[in-house]
C-alpha cells in the first residue's frame, strides 16, 4: 500500500469527519499517501480527487456532515460507470479504498471488487444502525440524542396543552432510532417497521390513559412503519376518537446533522484507523465494525444482506414502562 483513497457515500452521518481524519492521519503515520474522493462514487467516476494531508483534516472532528461531501450515483450502478471509476482510480495510482457509508455503499463496493482488482474496506456510517457486523454505526448515537432532545421539548408543549403528539423520526427500514428515543423520553407508544402496528390497540391505550386523567401523550413513529408515517397514523386515531387534540411533528434531517457525540467521535476514529490497518494487512471486501468493544470484520455481502433485528426486550420496555 503506497496510496489509498477515502470517500463518504449515501446519507451523511455525524462522525464521518472524525473517520476521515482517522483514515488520513493513520495513513500518513504509516507512510501512505492519502487522497480524498469528493461526492462518493460520483466523484470517483468524474475524477474529483484531492490530496489529503494532516493539516487538511485539522479541526474537523467536532463537525457534522462530511468535508468530502456525499452523493448517490446512478452512473456507478452501470458497468460503464464502474469502468470509468476504475480508470480514475488507476490513473491516480490508488492501491486501496476506504468507503464510509451504509448498505448501498457496500453493495456498490462489493460489485466493483468482483469486476476489478482494487481492494475496498468499508466503515459503517449511517444513523439507522441497521448494518450487521457492528453494535453501533457511526452517527447513530448522535441521532438518537438529537431525537431525544427534540422529543423532550415537544413533551413540554404536549403537557401544557393536553395534546397527543405524533413524532416521526428517521428509520425507513429500521426502528432503532424510534425505539431508543421513545424509551428515553417515556413515550406512550413506539411504532416501528419491525413490529406490527394495531391502530385499534393504540386507541384503546390512549382511551385508558384519558380515562385515568392522562391527557397528554407522545407517540414516536419510525418513518417506515407499515401503517404509514405520523400523519397517516394520527389521522386514523382521530377517526376513531375525535376527542384527542392531535399534533404531528416530523423531525426529519435534523437527526443527520449536528456535532457528533463523544461516543460517535471515538467510534469513528477507531474504525477509521482500523480500516487503514486492514488494507495494510491485505484485508479487503469487509466492513470494519465493533462488537462488544472488539474489532470485527464482516464481508460486504453479509453486512448488507443480514440486517440486525430489533431486540424484543426494547419493545417490551416500551409496553411495560409507558
Amino acid at each position: 500500500m503506497k496510496k489509498i483513497a477515502v470517500f463518504s457515500s449515501g446519507g451523511d452521518a455525524p462522525g464521518m469527519n472524525a473517520c476521515i481524519r482517522a483514515v488520513v492521519r493513520t495513513g500518513i503515520k504509516s507512510g501512505i499517501e492519502v487522497m480524498g474522493i469528493i461526492r462518493g462514487y460520483e466523484g470517483m467516476i468524474e475524477g474529483d480527487f484531492v490530496e489529503m494531508d494532516s493539516h487538511s483534516v485539522s479541526n474537523i472532528i467536532q463537525n457534522g456532515g462530511t468535508i468530502l461531501k456525499t452523493a448517490r450515483s446512478q452512473a456507478f450502478r452501470t458497468p460503464e460507470g464502474r469502468k470509468l471509476a476504475y480508470d480514475q482510480l488507476k490513473s491516480h495510482g490508488i492501491d486501496g479504498v476506504v468507503a464510509i457509508g451504509g448498505d448501498g455503499t457496500f453493495s456498490g463496493a462489493s460489485v466493483f471488487m468482483h469486476e476489478y482488482n482494487i481492494p475496498f474496506v468499508g466503515v459503517p456510517g449511517t444513523i439507522d444502525n441497521d448494518l450487521y457486523g457492528t453494535d453501533f454505526t457511526i452517527g447513530y448515537d448522535t441521532a438518537i440524542n438529537t431525537a431525544m432532545s427534540a422529543i423532550d421539548n415537544i413533551k413540554d408543549t404536549a403537557n401544557a396543552h393536553n395534546r397527543v403528539f405524533f413524532v416521526e423520526v428517521m428509520g425507513r427500514d429500521s426502528g432503532f432510532i424510534a425505539l431508543r428515543s421513545g424509551i428515553a423520553t417515556g413515550a406512550e407508544a413506539v411504532l416501528i417497521p419491525e413490529s406490527p402496528t394495531y391502530i385499534d390497540k393504540l386507541v384503546e391505550q390512549l382511551n385508558k390513559n384519558y380515562a385515568d386523567k392522562k391527557r397528554a401523550s407522545i407517540i414516536v413513529v419510525a418513518e417506515g412503519d407499515e401503517s404509514g408515517g405520523a400523519f397517516k397514523i394520527a389521522e386514523e386515531v382521530k377517526k376513531r376518537n375525535a376527542v384527542y387534540d392531535t399534533k404531528i411533528t416530523v423531525l426529519g434531517h435534523i437527526q443527520r446533522g449536528g456535532r457528533p457525540t463523544c461516543m460517535d467521535r471515538v467510534l469513528a476514529s477507531r474504525l477509521g484507523m482500523e480500516a487503514v490497518k486492514a488494507l495494510m494487512d491485505g484485508v479487503s471486501g469487509v466492513m470494519i465494525g465493533q462488537i462488544h468493544n472488539n474489532i470485527s470484520y464482516t464481508p460486504f455481502e453479509k453486512a448488507t444482506k443480514h440486517h440486525i433485528t430489533v431486540n424484543p426486550l426494547l419493545i417490551d420496555m416500551v409496553n411495560i414502562l409507558a
